[in-house]
């Protein structure tokens, strides 16, 4: 089985999400880039009600997409069920846990997904740094939970909540059986790694390499970037410790292919965030194509609405290849919240 984590890193919801599935590999499915897809319809409701003020807030405030409406409070639970859709899909045999503050009050209500509380400073400059902390924090109980022979292996990728996978992400574990911990990365200077997708050998020694690998980006990041933007200091420390231990990486990461080195002891495998990660464009005339092999689209910054459509779309056609055209199309519009 495997472990498919991911943190709701820039949300007020949750810190992380954790996603566990079997190695039954699915059929890859690509977007065919020349075929068109008929999207749905999303429009943001501006309707004034006549009873009371408080009303016509509400009213004022919905957005619709396909068939559903959400309030602005209700979006980003509507975005965390969507990325748990997601995963179901395309890895059915799965299993998804949210890592979340305890004192967080939400109800998850699908199958195979649970909450994980772990205690820790929540606040909204903190969030990132705790995050990679809740990360080594729920290493820790699969370390204990092994050493008394509780647990077979499970391996484990921390993503964020505001992504897709449109592919089963077994076969990273199955390709290179060899790496402790595999990140994904991007051409770009000042943050070439995106914490929004960390895989995690499940064996004894690929949790700890891991455990130990975080716990050093703990560190730099208390350091150095506690005056960073708070959504952006776990990135900055995260290329710091890598390009402090592999200063060749930068030359590696404009190429575009997966590579692997060992740093400080611990095998890491890099991913590009092509594949990986990939982000589809913001705005009016960014149109610049999706790689055929997608595995993970993320939805990051304004592009929320389109992680809602897309999954309308996708649940209204079952067809993933079709749903991945609507989001090359939408390069073209803004849709944002």
């Amino acid at each position: 089985m495997r472990v498919l984590r991911s943190n709701k890193s820039r949300s007020e919801l949750a810190p992380g999400n954790l996603i566990t599935w079997s190695s039954d590999p699915l059929p890859v499915r690509g977007c065919p880039i020349a075929s068109t897809a008929k999207a749905s319809k999303l429009s943001i409701s501006s309707s004034r009600g006549s009873d009371s003020a408080r009303a016509d807030s509400k009213l004022s405030d919905m957005v619709i997409v396909g068939n559903n409406s959400y309030s602005k409070a209700e979006r980003s639970m509507a975005i965390l069920n969507a990325f748990i859709d997601f995963i179901q899909v395309s890895m059915p045999n799965s299993s998804v846990i949210i890592l979340t503050d305890p004192a967080s009050e939400f109800t998850i209500r699908k199958s195979k997904a649970t909450t994980f509380p772990i205690p820790g400073d929540y606040s909204r400059g903190n969030l990132m740094l705790q995050r990679i902390r809740s990360y080594i924090a729920f290493l820790e109980t699969r370390l204990q939970e092994q050493s008394k022979g509780l647990r077979s292996t499970i391996h484990y990728i921390f993503t964020d909540s505001d992504i897709a996978v449109v592919n089963d992400l077994g076969h990273i574990f199955q390709k290179d059986p060899n790496f402790h911990l595999a990140l994904t990365f991007r051409n770009n200077k000042d943050q070439p790694l995106n914490s929004g997708f960390i895989a995690v050998r499940g064996t004894p020694d690929g949790i700890y390499k891991a455990k130990i690998f975080l716990e050093e980006v703990v560190n730099v990041y208390s350091l150095k970037f506690m005056k960073a933007s708070r959504m952006l200091g776990d990135q900055l420390a995260l290329a710091w410790v890598v390009k402090s231990h592999l200063p060749f990486a930068l030359k590696k990461f404009g190429r575009h292919e997966s590579f692997s080195a060992e740093l400080n002891g611990v095998s890491v495998l890099f991913l590009p965030c092509a594949v990986y990660n990939w982000t589809p464009p913001e705005g009016a005339g960014q149109f610049h194509g999706m790689p055929l092999d997608v595995q993970v689209v993320h939805f990051k910054g304004s592009r929320k609405r389109l992680m809602l459509e897309s999954w309308s779309f996708y649940n209204s056609t079952s067809n993933m290849s079709d749903m991945l055209c609507l989001v090359l199309k939408s390069g073209r519009t803004k849709y944002d919240f």
